[in-house]
This record gives structure tokens, sequence and C-alpha cells, in this order.
């Protein structure tokens, strides 16, 4: 594996930054790293790349203790963090080669590098302008193409993105799919639809805790069904939980149903006595005949009967609300069409 953590403990002074964080990244994965504000993540990275050191437990990345071999840990990882260290008085090309020098780039490959990294990162149009005089999303990308530079075989990399235009974004997003396809990747972002484009794995943290490790594929294989039905609210969720296979029936908060799960005054939905239900089934097999069945056999009607997939974002928001429940009330956000980033046009170059 390329990157080991194991129990990592973090404090800063009585506070508890990480906690017995535990996970591993195998070598050709592109995972993505999530968590709200304050979880630990940079913090993580920071021990991870050598930055900052542990209070306990273990890290190793390339089979390198980040505590006892930090040397050879910098000589395999890129990294990118959240806020760029650059020198502004620097021209873009030179700070690139004084960063490939640094990282001790044979002087044989190095033209080769740099150019490489100009390009891919989008920066030979200001390859001559000052650090400082480029905006946000340019300098970060010339973090990018430091990271880049040695051609490490693990990146780490913090809100890659950040500062990004959109057309930009959807270039940087490709690049880091195309590295991940030969490099292993720990990709940190706010941005979940960022994720679910170019990682297979997620790891969410919370609290300075791991709350979730796993493949994308198996969480958007998890399915429920969406009913909405006409009827006593208690009564409909009862003769659904009745089914043979069906596990938990919740109020699905979605806004179509009204009330507080146990129906209006006359027991049934707020909205025009429609009540809405998410229903899961064992081993997510799809029961929406035996529950339209249920429910019109009863002379409810009915008015939607919908398989919906599990998201990343449903995943995200589960964890959060089992951290704080007053996440729970939050209005779930409209849907974003998947062209969206490509329906936004061009930005002109000199802009990020």
């Amino acid at each position: 594996m390329m990157i080991q953590v194991d129990n990592l403990t973090k404090l800063f002074g009585p506070v508890l930054a990480v906690d017995r964080v535990s996970f591993q990244v195998d070598q050709g994965e592109v995972v993505g790293f999530l968590g709200p504000n304050g979880a630990g993540k940079t913090t993580t990275m920071r021990i991870l790349t050598g930055y900052l050191p542990a209070t306990s437990g273990l890290a190793k990345v390339a089979g390198f203790d980040v505590m006892t071999e930090s040397l050879q840990v910098r000589r395999n990882i890129g990294y990118l963090p959240e806020s760029v260290p650059l020198y502004p008085e620097m021209r873009v090309e030179e700070y690139v080669n004084f960063r490939a020098k640094l990282k001790g780039v044979p002087r044989g490959e190095r033209t080769g590098r740099i150019e490489y990294c100009l390009e891919r990162c989008r920066l030979k149009e200001v390859r001559r302008r000052l650090v400082g005089t480029l905006s946000k999303g340019y300098r970060q990308r010339v973090g990018l193409a430091d990271a880049m530079v040695s051609d490490p075989p693990i990146l780490i990399l913090d809100e890659p993105t950040a500062g990004l235009d959109p057309f930009q974004i959807r270039e940087t997003l490709a690049l880091i799919k195309e590295l991940g396809a030969r490099r292993t990747v720990l990709l940190s972002t706010h941005i979940l639809s960022e994720v679910e484009s170019v990682c297979e794995r997620v790891i969410l943290i919370a609290g300075g805790r791991v709350r979730l490790s796993a493949l994308l594929d198996d969480l958007e294989a998890e399915a429920s069904i969406l009913l909405e039905a006409r009827g006593p609210a208690d009564q409909v969720a009862e003769a659904v939980r009745g089914l043979d296979g069906v596990t938990t029936v919740a109020r699905h908060g979605d806004g179509h149903g009204g009330g507080d799960g146990h129906g209006g005054g006359d027991g049934h939905g707020g909205d025009g006595g429609w009540v809405s239900l998410e229903v899961h089934t064992r081993d997510n097999v799809d029961l929406r005949e035996a529950v339209g069945k249920a429910v019109a056999g009863r002379g409810w009607s009915l008015r939607r009967l919908e398989r919906k997939r599990r998201r990343l974002e449903d995943a995200y928001f589960d964890v959060l609300r089992a951290q704080d429940p007053l996440k729970g009330d939050l209005p779930a956000p409209a849907p974003v069409p998947k062209d969206a980033i490509q329906a936004q046009p061009p930005a002109a170059v000199t802009s990020a």
C-alpha cells in the first residue's frame, strides 16, 4: 500500500484535531478525502507530507515512516497545499524550474518535465509572468505544476480546484484523472461532484474521526423506493412496513408531503392528504410492485413510486446528521443537471 495511517492523533494544546484516524490507500487508487470545515482533513494531509508532527499513531507513505524517514517521504510525493506558498517575485517558469532543482529532477529530464507541467496545467501563456501578478486560479495551477514536476508516485492534493472557473475545473479534473491512471492520488475537496467524477473510493472524516470509507460503486449500489400516497400517514407506513423484505420506512423530506411524519389532525399527510415515504429493502431488492399493490389494495391513491439510487451526497449528509441532528433540518438542494459545467461558456484565458 502507498499510504498507511493507523490510530493517527493530533492535539493542538487542548484541541483534539485528529482522533485515532486509520485508513489505507493502495497503489493506483484515486481517493476522495472529504469532510466539513474543521474535520481534520488538512491536518491529516500535513502530517502525511511531513509539515506537521503527529501527537501519536503511525503514518507511512510509500513504505516510509513520516516521522523517522521524512526525506524519503518527500521524494515520493507531490503536495498541493490548501494555500499555495509561492515566491511572488519569481516568474512562473523560473519558479517551476527552481522547484524541479530542489526536488532533484535530473538535468537531462528537467526541461521536458517543466514543459510538460506548464502545458498540462495551462500555464504556457503566462510562463514569463511574475507569480505575484497572477490571479488566485493561476497561482493554484502553478502549485499543481510544482506538485507534478518531479513525477512522484503519490499526489496529495488539498482543494486543487479552489479559485478556478468552471472550464478550468473541468480541465484540472481531467488532468487528475489522467494522472491517477498510474499514480496514487489523495484528493481533498468540498465539491462532491468532483469526487464522483474522478475518484474510485471516498474517506469521510468528521469530528477528527473517519466516519465512512467505501467504494463509490458500493455506495451507488444502495437504493431505496420513494412513495407518495394519499392516505393516513401511519397506516400507509404500517402497510408498507409489513411487506416481506422491507427493512425500514421513514418519512421522506422532499417537500411533497406535509406534517411531522405522523400525519395531520385527520391522520393524513399535510399536502392535501398526500404522504411521502422512503422505503429501504433487504439487499436493495426492488419491491416497487409489491409496494404499489399494498397501497392500491387498500384504496389509497398513488402518485409516485420511484427507485432512487443513493448518491455520495446522501451518504455525506447522513454522516453529518449523525454527528449533528440539527443538520437534518437543512433543506435538500435543487438537483443540478449533469451537463451544468459543460453548459458554461469557456472563460477568457486570463481569468481564473
